[in-house]
C-alpha cells in the first residue's frame, strides 16, 4: 500500500519527489540525534541494572518522538519558505504545489524512512541465530512487525496533513494531538509480545488520523461517495 501511495501520489512529479527525499532525511537526522543521546546514556549506565536499561529505553524512545515531532515542524518551516521562492519565481504569481499537498508528500516521506529501517531491523533478526518463537514466544513476529509497519507508514502521513495544517492555521492543539498520538502508538509497542495490545490501538487511532485529514484536506461524504461510485 505505501508503494502504491508513491507510485500513483507523488512518482510522476519531480517536485513532489524531491519534497519527499527532503523528508525522508530529516526524518533521519532526527533519528541519528536520538540514537546518540540514547547510545550516550546506555554507555554511562550500568548495563547490569535492567530496571534502569528499561528506564533508559523508554526515556529513548519517548525522546525520538518528540525530535520527530520537533524536525517535522523545522521541515514546515522550510517548506514555507520554498512556497514563498516558487511563487516569485512562477510567472503567474502561483505556487506549483499547494501546502496541502506538500504535507502529503512530506508525510509520506517520514513514513516511508521510518518503514524502510523497521524493514532493515526485521531483516537483521530474521538473519539469526534460532527460529522466532524456539522459546515459546509468538511465532508472528514478522508478520505483526509488517503490519505496524504499514500503519506507521500511513500514520507518518496523515500525521504530516494535521501537523501542516495546525502550524498553518495556529491551531496548536492539533500539533499538540499529533505529538500524543505518535507518543501512544511508540508507548503502545511495550505491549508486546502481546501484539493485540499494539497492533489493535494503533489501527484504531490510524483509522481516526484518516478520517481527521481526510476533512482537513478539503473531503466530504459526497465526495468520498463520487470516488467508490467512480462519478465524476
Amino acid at each position: 500500500p505505501a508503494f502504491g501511495l508513491f507510485l500513483f501520489t507523488i512518482a510522476r512529479d519531480p517536485l513532489r519527489i524531491i519534497i519527499l527525499i527532503a523528508g525522508a532525511f530529516f526524518w533521519l537526522v532526527s533519528l541519528l540525534l536520538s540514537s546518540l543521546i540514547w547510545f550516550i546514556a546506555v554507555k554511562a549506565s550500568d548495563p547490569r541494572d535492567e530496571p534502569l536499561q528499561k528506564g533508559l529505553l523508554i526515556f529513548g524512545v519517548m525522546f525520538s518522538v518528540l525530535l520527530q515531532e520537533a524536525f517535522r515542524f523545522l521541515y514546515y518551516k522550510l517548506l514555507r519558505k520554498a512556497i514563498e521562492g516558487l511563487v516569485a519565481l512562477s510567472e503567474d504569481g502561483c505556487s506549483p504545489i499547494s501546502i496541502q499537498q506538500m504535507a502529503y508528500v512530506a508525510g509520506v516521506g517520514f513514513g516511508l524512512m521510518s518503514g524502510a529501517f523497521s524493514m532493515i531491523n526485521l531483516l537483521a533478526d530474521a538473519l539469526g541465530p534460532g527460529t522466532v518463537g524456539i522459546h515459546g514466544d509468538s511465532q508472528l513476529y514478522f508478520l505483526t512487525s509488517a503490519f505496524m509497519t504499514m500503519v506507521l507508514i500511513f500514520l507518518h502521513t496523515f500525521w504530516g496533513i494535521l501537523f501542516f495544517h495546525g502550524c498553518e492555521h495556529r491551531r496548536w492543539w492539533e500539533i499538540t494531538a499529533v505529538v500524543v498520538m505518535h507518543l501512544a502508538v511508540s508507548g503502545s509497542t511495550f505491549c508486546n509480545p502481546l501484539y493485540v495490545g499494539s497492533l489493535v490501538p494503533s489501527y484504531l487511532l490510524m483509522a481516526t488520523a484518516a478520517v481527521w485529514a481526510y476533512q482537513l484536506s478539503g473531503g466530504s461524504a459526497q465526495n468520498l461517495r463520487r470516488f467508490l461510485l467512480c462519478k465524476s
